[in-house]
């Protein structure tokens, strides 16, 4: 998984800057570049503070960051267009949270 680059393509993509993204995750920002040079490994919690900060769903990190390796026998079209769609949602206005909201 190559999460740094996921972090970083998303990050790019709603033109934010790392100062922004670290002060929203509640990180530093040598910490959240660390984490898109690939030299240090987030916990979940930080990885969903950081998609929290993007305003992107913790699977869209995933599917990024996922490569062919990691996804074993899935096949290569669907996973391809998986990872289409999710750069696609990127590009859409983030949807408001709400506090307590239910998810389902």
């Amino acid at each position: 998984m190559n999460v740094g680059h996921a972090i970083r393509l998303c990050r790019t993509q709603r033109k934010a800057s790392q100062t922004d993204v670290a002060h929203k995750a509640s990180c530093s920002v040598s910490y959240l570049s660390m984490l898109e040079n690939n030299k240090r490994d987030p916990t979940l919690s930080t990885l969903t503070k950081i998609a929290s900060a993007l305003h992107v769903p913790i699977g869209v990190l995933f599917v990024l960051a996922s490569e062919h390796d990691d996804l074993g026998n899935v096949d290569k079209k669907l996973t391809g267009a998986l990872a289409q769609s999710a750069l696609a949602s990127l590009g859409k206005s983030p949807e408001p949270t709400h506090a307590g909201g239910r998810h389902g």
